[in-house]
Protein backbone atom coordinates (compact mmCIF):
# COMPACT_ATOMS: atom_id res chain seq x y z
CA UNK A 1 0.00 0.00 0.00
CA UNK A 2 1.17 3.45 -1.04
CA UNK A 3 1.64 5.89 1.96
CA UNK A 4 0.47 10.07 1.27
CA UNK A 5 2.94 11.78 -0.82
CA UNK A 6 3.13 15.30 -0.78
CA UNK A 7 1.91 16.39 -4.06
CA UNK A 8 -1.24 14.41 -3.97
CA UNK A 9 -3.46 16.76 -2.50
CA UNK A 10 -1.88 19.98 -3.48
CA UNK A 11 -4.95 21.16 -5.12
CA UNK A 12 -7.08 20.90 -2.09
CA UNK A 13 -4.35 22.47 -0.09
CA UNK A 14 -4.47 25.52 -2.57
CA UNK A 15 -7.94 25.50 -2.05
CA UNK A 16 -7.19 26.06 2.01
CA UNK A 17 -4.74 28.50 1.02
CA UNK A 18 -7.19 30.74 -1.21
CA UNK A 19 -9.59 30.44 2.14
CA UNK A 20 -6.93 31.81 4.48
CA UNK A 21 -6.15 34.53 2.25
CA UNK A 22 -6.66 37.77 4.20
CA UNK A 23 -7.32 36.26 7.42
CA UNK A 24 -5.81 37.76 10.59
CA UNK A 25 -6.69 35.50 13.15
CA UNK A 26 -8.23 32.43 13.82
CA UNK A 27 -10.27 30.28 16.37
CA UNK A 28 -10.49 26.09 15.15
CA UNK A 29 -13.73 25.17 16.98
CA UNK A 30 -14.31 21.24 17.82
CA UNK A 31 -17.35 20.25 18.65
CA UNK A 32 -18.84 20.65 22.55
CA UNK A 33 -17.08 17.71 24.42
CA UNK A 34 -14.56 16.77 21.89
CA UNK A 35 -13.41 13.95 21.31
CA UNK A 36 -9.81 12.93 19.79
CA UNK A 37 -10.72 12.88 16.13
CA UNK A 38 -11.71 16.69 17.02
CA UNK A 39 -8.93 17.62 18.97
CA UNK A 40 -6.45 16.08 16.86
CA UNK A 41 -7.97 18.03 13.81
CA UNK A 42 -8.27 21.27 15.28
CA UNK A 43 -4.56 21.31 16.62
CA UNK A 44 -3.71 20.00 13.22
CA UNK A 45 -5.19 23.20 11.13
CA UNK A 46 -3.83 25.82 13.70
CA UNK A 47 -0.73 23.96 13.32
CA UNK A 48 -0.94 24.34 9.59
CA UNK A 49 -2.53 28.30 9.68
CA UNK A 50 0.06 29.18 11.87
CA UNK A 51 3.19 28.09 10.43
CA UNK A 52 2.59 27.58 6.78
CA UNK A 53 0.08 31.26 6.50
CA UNK A 54 1.48 32.91 9.40
CA UNK A 55 -2.21 33.24 10.80
CA UNK A 56 -2.24 33.27 14.53
CA UNK A 57 -4.24 30.71 16.02
CA UNK A 58 -5.97 29.10 18.54
CA UNK A 59 -8.16 26.20 19.79
CA UNK A 60 -11.18 26.49 21.59
CA UNK A 61 -13.86 24.12 22.36
CA UNK A 62 -17.61 23.87 24.06
CA UNK A 63 -18.98 21.74 26.83
CA UNK A 64 -16.02 20.09 28.81
CA UNK A 65 -13.78 17.21 28.05
CA UNK A 66 -14.74 14.26 29.98
CA UNK A 67 -13.51 10.89 28.82
CA UNK A 68 -10.28 10.04 30.87
CA UNK A 69 -8.65 9.31 27.43
CA UNK A 70 -9.71 12.06 26.08
CA UNK A 71 -8.41 14.17 29.19
CA UNK A 72 -5.18 11.89 29.24
CA UNK A 73 -4.40 13.03 25.82
CA UNK A 74 -4.88 16.43 26.61
CA UNK A 75 -2.85 16.32 29.48
CA UNK A 76 0.07 14.09 28.20
CA UNK A 77 0.89 15.60 25.16
CA UNK A 78 0.59 19.41 26.71
CA UNK A 79 -2.25 20.79 23.90
CA UNK A 80 -3.52 23.69 25.04
CA UNK A 81 -7.21 24.40 24.14
CA UNK A 82 -9.90 26.77 26.02
CA UNK A 83 -13.17 26.99 26.86
CA UNK A 84 -15.11 29.17 24.08
CA UNK A 85 -16.39 32.81 24.99
CA UNK A 86 -18.40 35.36 24.36
CA UNK A 87 -15.16 37.78 23.82
CA UNK A 88 -13.73 35.37 20.81
CA UNK A 89 -16.34 36.75 18.70
CA UNK A 90 -14.48 40.13 18.18
CA UNK A 91 -14.23 41.63 14.85
CA UNK A 92 -11.38 40.11 12.37
CA UNK A 93 -11.31 36.99 14.27
CA UNK A 94 -12.49 33.69 11.49
CA UNK A 95 -13.65 30.46 12.65
CA UNK A 96 -12.45 27.49 11.59
CA UNK A 97 -15.07 24.42 12.11
CA UNK A 98 -13.88 20.60 12.82
CA UNK A 99 -15.55 17.31 12.69
CA UNK A 100 -18.78 19.17 12.72
CA UNK A 101 -21.04 21.33 11.21
CA UNK A 102 -22.79 24.59 12.26
CA UNK A 103 -26.33 24.26 13.31
CA UNK A 104 -26.40 20.80 14.11
CA UNK A 105 -26.88 20.89 18.13
CA UNK A 106 -24.01 19.52 18.73
CA UNK A 107 -21.72 22.75 18.97
CA UNK A 108 -21.84 26.24 20.29
CA UNK A 109 -21.12 28.06 17.43
CA UNK A 110 -23.45 30.86 16.82
CA UNK A 111 -26.54 30.37 14.52
CA UNK A 112 -26.12 33.77 12.87
CA UNK A 113 -22.28 33.55 11.89
CA UNK A 114 -21.04 31.80 9.30
CA UNK A 115 -17.28 30.21 9.51
CA UNK A 116 -14.31 30.83 6.95
CA UNK A 117 -13.77 26.81 6.80
CA UNK A 118 -15.33 23.84 7.46
CA UNK A 119 -13.71 20.17 7.50
CA UNK A 120 -15.70 17.06 8.47
CA UNK A 121 -16.40 13.32 7.29
CA UNK A 122 -19.87 13.52 8.44
CA UNK A 123 -22.91 13.69 5.65
CA UNK A 124 -23.33 17.57 4.48
CA UNK A 125 -26.42 19.26 6.09
CA UNK A 126 -28.27 21.68 4.05
CA UNK A 127 -27.69 24.10 6.40
CA UNK A 128 -23.86 24.36 6.23
CA UNK A 129 -22.36 27.31 4.51
CA UNK A 130 -18.78 28.41 4.34
CA UNK A 131 -16.52 30.21 2.34
CA UNK A 132 -14.43 26.79 2.20
CA UNK A 133 -16.17 23.43 2.36
CA UNK A 134 -14.54 20.06 2.80
CA UNK A 135 -16.57 17.14 3.02
CA UNK A 136 -15.64 13.86 2.97
CA UNK A 137 -17.65 11.27 4.38
CA UNK A 138 -15.89 8.20 2.92
CA UNK A 139 -13.69 8.62 5.09
CA UNK A 140 -13.34 7.25 8.60
CA UNK A 141 -11.89 10.24 10.46
CA UNK A 142 -11.73 13.70 10.06
CA UNK A 143 -7.80 13.34 11.44
CA UNK A 144 -6.87 11.62 8.29
CA UNK A 145 -8.46 14.44 6.19
CA UNK A 146 -6.15 16.73 8.46
CA UNK A 147 -3.35 14.37 8.03
CA UNK A 148 -3.19 14.62 4.63
CA UNK A 149 -3.48 18.70 4.58
CA UNK A 150 -0.37 18.48 7.32
CA UNK A 151 1.46 16.38 4.97
CA UNK A 152 0.74 18.68 1.61
CA UNK A 153 1.86 21.56 3.55
CA UNK A 154 5.16 20.50 3.91
CA UNK A 155 6.09 21.41 6.82
CA UNK A 156 7.96 19.28 9.98
CA UNK A 157 5.20 17.06 11.82
CA UNK A 158 6.10 16.34 15.48
CA UNK A 159 5.86 13.58 17.37
CA UNK A 160 3.25 15.38 19.75
CA UNK A 161 1.23 16.23 16.72
CA UNK A 162 1.99 13.13 14.88
CA UNK A 163 0.82 11.18 17.93
CA UNK A 164 -2.42 13.23 18.60
CA UNK A 165 -3.12 12.52 15.28
CA UNK A 166 -2.74 8.80 15.15
CA UNK A 167 -4.93 8.34 18.48
CA UNK A 168 -7.61 10.41 16.89
CA UNK A 169 -7.97 8.13 13.79
CA UNK A 170 -7.38 4.97 15.97
CA UNK A 171 -10.13 5.87 18.66
CA UNK A 172 -12.61 7.12 16.12
CA UNK A 173 -12.34 3.99 14.08
CA UNK A 174 -12.04 1.55 16.73
CA UNK A 175 -8.07 0.82 15.87
CA UNK A 176 -8.96 0.60 12.59
CA UNK A 177 -11.97 -2.22 12.65
CA UNK A 178 -14.47 0.55 12.67
CA UNK A 179 -15.05 2.29 9.41
CA UNK A 180 -11.72 2.79 8.41
CA UNK A 181 -11.12 3.06 4.80
CA UNK A 182 -7.81 2.92 2.88
CA UNK A 183 -7.01 6.69 3.06
CA UNK A 184 -7.29 6.30 7.12
CA UNK A 185 -4.84 3.25 7.34
CA UNK A 186 -2.55 5.05 5.04
CA UNK A 187 -2.96 8.36 7.16
CA UNK A 188 -2.20 5.93 9.88
CA UNK A 189 0.81 4.07 8.84
CA UNK A 190 2.12 7.58 8.02
CA UNK A 191 1.74 8.78 11.60
CA UNK A 192 2.76 5.79 13.67
CA UNK A 193 6.21 5.69 13.21
CA UNK A 194 6.53 9.62 13.88
CA UNK A 195 3.83 8.75 17.06
CA UNK A 196 5.36 8.77 21.03
CA UNK A 197 4.54 5.17 21.76
CA UNK A 198 5.25 5.64 25.38
CA UNK A 199 2.63 8.80 25.08
CA UNK A 200 0.43 6.66 23.05
CA UNK A 201 0.01 4.04 26.14
CA UNK A 202 -0.42 6.23 28.72
CA UNK A 203 -3.44 7.87 26.46
CA UNK A 204 -5.08 4.59 25.98
CA UNK A 205 -4.46 3.66 29.39
CA UNK A 206 -5.45 6.25 31.75
CA UNK A 207 -6.84 5.88 35.54
CA UNK A 208 -10.11 5.86 35.94
CA UNK A 209 -12.62 8.07 38.42
CA UNK A 210 -14.96 5.86 41.19
CA UNK A 211 -17.78 8.22 39.53
CA UNK A 212 -16.62 5.82 36.18
CA UNK A 213 -16.83 2.88 38.16
CA UNK A 214 -20.21 4.05 40.07
CA UNK A 215 -22.02 4.52 36.23
CA UNK A 216 -21.27 2.13 34.64
CA UNK A 217 -22.59 -0.26 37.31
CA UNK A 218 -25.58 2.07 36.95
CA UNK A 219 -25.50 1.26 33.26
CA UNK A 220 -25.22 -2.38 33.71
CA UNK A 221 -27.86 -2.77 36.48
CA UNK A 222 -30.50 -0.78 34.61
CA UNK A 223 -30.06 -2.52 30.69
CA UNK A 224 -32.46 -4.12 28.52
CA UNK A 225 -32.22 -6.77 25.98
CA UNK A 226 -34.12 -7.37 23.15
CA UNK A 227 -33.02 -10.27 20.49
CA UNK A 228 -29.85 -8.20 19.04
CA UNK A 229 -30.45 -5.27 20.83
CA UNK A 230 -29.54 -3.83 24.19
CA UNK A 231 -30.91 -0.32 25.34
CA UNK A 232 -29.88 1.27 28.78
CA UNK A 233 -30.99 4.89 30.80
CA UNK A 234 -27.83 6.46 32.79
CA UNK A 235 -30.32 9.35 34.58
CA UNK A 236 -28.66 12.24 35.54
CA UNK A 237 -24.73 12.34 34.87
CA UNK A 238 -22.14 14.84 35.33
CA UNK A 239 -20.05 13.82 32.27
CA UNK A 240 -21.69 13.47 28.76
CA UNK A 241 -18.98 11.21 27.80
CA UNK A 242 -20.30 8.18 29.65
CA UNK A 243 -23.02 8.00 26.97
CA UNK A 244 -21.08 6.98 24.05
CA UNK A 245 -18.48 5.41 26.03
CA UNK A 246 -21.64 3.06 27.74
CA UNK A 247 -22.67 2.39 23.82
CA UNK A 248 -19.44 1.26 22.86
CA UNK A 249 -19.22 -0.82 26.08
CA UNK A 250 -23.02 -2.34 25.79
CA UNK A 251 -22.20 -3.24 21.87
CA UNK A 252 -19.57 -5.50 23.05
CA UNK A 253 -22.24 -8.06 24.50
CA UNK A 254 -22.43 -11.30 22.55
CA UNK A 255 -24.63 -11.53 19.65
CA UNK A 256 -25.87 -7.78 20.21
CA UNK A 257 -25.44 -5.51 17.07
CA UNK A 258 -26.98 -2.73 17.59
CA UNK A 259 -26.96 -0.62 21.18
CA UNK A 260 -28.26 2.94 22.23
CA UNK A 261 -27.45 4.57 25.73
CA UNK A 262 -29.42 7.66 27.21
CA UNK A 263 -28.36 9.75 29.64
CA UNK A 264 -29.44 13.21 31.45
CA UNK A 265 -26.60 16.24 31.21
CA UNK A 266 -27.26 19.94 31.91
CA UNK A 267 -31.37 20.12 31.05
CA UNK A 268 -31.05 17.69 28.09
CA UNK A 269 -31.29 13.75 26.82
CA UNK A 270 -28.05 12.72 25.93
CA UNK A 271 -27.78 9.82 23.36
CA UNK A 272 -25.64 7.69 21.38
CA UNK A 273 -26.41 4.31 19.21
CA UNK A 274 -23.61 2.25 18.61
CA UNK A 275 -24.28 -0.99 15.63
CA UNK A 276 -22.26 -3.70 14.27
CA UNK A 277 -23.74 -3.07 11.10
CA UNK A 278 -22.27 -1.71 8.18
CA UNK A 279 -24.96 -0.48 6.42
CA UNK A 280 -26.73 0.53 9.37
CA UNK A 281 -26.61 4.12 8.60
CA UNK A 282 -26.85 4.92 12.07
CA UNK A 283 -26.89 8.86 11.55
CA UNK A 284 -29.57 8.82 9.61
CA UNK A 285 -31.55 6.15 11.92
CA UNK A 286 -31.05 8.35 15.16
CA UNK A 287 -32.21 11.35 12.91
CA UNK A 288 -35.61 9.61 12.09
CA UNK A 289 -35.98 8.26 15.66
CA UNK A 290 -35.64 11.47 17.49
CA UNK A 291 -37.08 13.93 14.41
CA UNK A 292 -38.63 17.27 15.34
CA UNK A 293 -38.20 16.33 19.17
CA UNK A 294 -34.66 17.01 18.99
CA UNK A 295 -31.28 16.70 16.88
CA UNK A 296 -28.99 14.22 16.05
CA UNK A 297 -26.36 13.35 13.41
CA UNK A 298 -23.53 10.45 12.63
CA UNK A 299 -22.58 7.76 10.10
CA UNK A 300 -22.68 4.50 9.31
CA UNK A 301 -22.22 3.15 12.84
CA UNK A 302 -22.18 5.65 15.83
CA UNK A 303 -24.44 8.37 15.95
CA UNK A 304 -25.36 10.94 19.11
CA UNK A 305 -28.08 13.18 19.37
CA UNK A 306 -29.79 15.42 22.32
CA UNK A 307 -33.48 15.97 23.19
CA UNK A 308 -34.49 19.07 25.51
CA UNK A 309 -35.60 17.65 28.70
CA UNK A 310 -34.94 21.17 30.91
CA UNK A 311 -37.92 22.03 33.60
CA UNK A 312 -39.35 19.10 33.21
CA UNK A 313 -40.20 16.76 36.00
CA UNK A 314 -38.11 13.57 36.27
CA UNK A 315 -41.28 11.46 35.45
CA UNK A 316 -41.64 13.47 32.24
CA UNK A 317 -38.08 12.84 31.44
CA UNK A 318 -38.23 9.11 31.90
CA UNK A 319 -41.26 9.27 29.63
CA UNK A 320 -39.49 10.55 27.01
CA UNK A 321 -36.52 8.38 27.89
CA UNK A 322 -38.94 5.00 27.61
CA UNK A 323 -40.64 6.35 24.54
CA UNK A 324 -36.91 6.65 22.69
CA UNK A 325 -35.85 3.54 23.46
CA UNK A 326 -39.60 1.65 22.54
CA UNK A 327 -39.23 3.71 19.31
CA UNK A 328 -35.79 2.29 18.82
CA UNK A 329 -36.78 -1.06 19.11
CA UNK A 330 -39.53 -0.47 16.88
CA UNK A 331 -37.44 1.14 13.97
CA UNK A 332 -35.08 -1.95 14.02
CA UNK A 333 -38.47 -3.96 13.07
CA UNK A 334 -39.41 -5.69 16.18
CA UNK A 335 -43.10 -4.85 17.60
CA UNK A 336 -42.95 -7.03 21.12
CA UNK A 337 -40.91 -4.76 22.57
CA UNK A 338 -42.46 -5.19 25.85
CA UNK A 339 -40.42 -8.13 26.21
CA UNK A 340 -37.47 -6.84 27.08
CA UNK A 341 -35.34 -8.37 29.53
CA UNK A 342 -32.51 -7.51 31.98
CA UNK A 343 -28.82 -7.56 31.25
CA UNK A 344 -28.09 -8.70 34.98
CA UNK A 345 -30.60 -10.81 36.60
CA UNK A 346 -31.47 -11.72 40.02
CA UNK A 347 -29.53 -15.05 39.79
CA UNK A 348 -26.59 -13.69 37.88
CA UNK A 349 -25.63 -10.72 40.52
CA UNK A 350 -25.67 -13.71 42.99
CA UNK A 351 -23.45 -15.73 40.91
Amino acid sequence: MALIQPGEYQDRFEKLEAAFKGAKRLIVLTHDNPDPDSVSSAFTLAYVAKNRFKIPSSVKYGGIVGRAENRAMIRVLGLRMKPLVEEDFKEGTEFALVDMQPKTGNNSFPKNRKPLIVIDHHPLRKTTKADYLDIRTEYGATATILTEYLIASGLEIPSQLATALSYGISSETQDLGREAREKDIEAYLALFPLSNKKLLANIEHPKLSREHFITLNRALHHSLIYKNAIATTLGEISNPDFVPFTADFLLRLERMSWAICLGRYHGKIIISIRTTNAKGEAGRFLRSLIGKKGTAGGHGMIAGGQVPCKDKEDEACTKIEDEIVQDFLKKLGYKDAGGMTPLLTPESIHD
